[in-house]
């Protein structure tokens, strides 16, 4: 006798292929895509930033980090010197704001007391101009930390009369996250320090 449920296992055997069959497919999908995602994660990581001739930074890949600490380290330094020093009655605001971007409580603290010593009111009240003419910084590089000296010569124009500095800063470099626009070598500058500061004899 014939019945609607003679083939009742039957269908459930092939329901239950099926559904093994999608879960399998979806379980196979999901590893695959972990596994790409985990790869180009990788990838980015291995990843890092070309230094312009300018000393901006540009998204570039297939280049070690390793390989461009060194040039990355001596163009955030440079770009902090020039920040910090390089400044006039039109600029110093919006260039140390940039500056103290750049280096940790130590920086700041050389900045406040600058403006204690009244630097800064004395570039506004006779409109003097602090010019960078050199920056050569020596690094010593490290697993964690990276050391650096640097020298820096420049000009104070005070009108008719021009007078030129070397002043010698030390301290410290370490990796932290990039920063775009406000930090973009991913260093920050630590144990910030003026060892010296020379009047030099003018040139004729």
């Amino acid at each position: 006798m014939k019945t609607p449920y003679r083939n009742i296992y039957a269908v459930l055997k092939t329901n239950r292929f099926i559904v093994l069959a999608v879960v399998t497919a979806s379980l196979l999908t999901s590893s695959i895509s972990m596994l790409m995602v985990y790869r180009f994660n990788t990838k980015m990581l291995n990843s890092a930033f070309a230094v312009n001739t300018d000393g901006s930074v540009i998204p570039l890949k297939l280049v070690s980090q390793n390989e461009n600490i060194e040039v990355e380290a001596l163009s955030h330094l440079e770009l902090f010197h020039n920040y910090f020093y390089g400044i006039d009655e039109s600029n110093y605001i919006k260039n140390l704001e940039k500056a103290l971007w750049l280096g940790d409580s130590t920086v700041d603290n050389v900045y406040r007391q600058k403006k204690a010593d009244g630097v800064y009111n004395r570039l506004m009240q006779y409109s003097l101009v602090e010019q960078i003419i050199s920056i050569n910084t020596e690094l010593t590089l490290s697993n964690k930390t990276i050391a650096f000296r640097t020298e820096t010569l420049f000009e104070i124009n005070r009108g008719s009369v021009t007078d030129r500095y070397q002043l010698i800063t030390t301290g410290n470099l370490i990796r932290v996250d990039r920063n775009f626009p406000n930090n973009t070598h991913g260093l920050l500058i630590t144990n910030f320090f003026e060892n010296s500061l020379k009047k030099m004899n003018n040139e004729n």
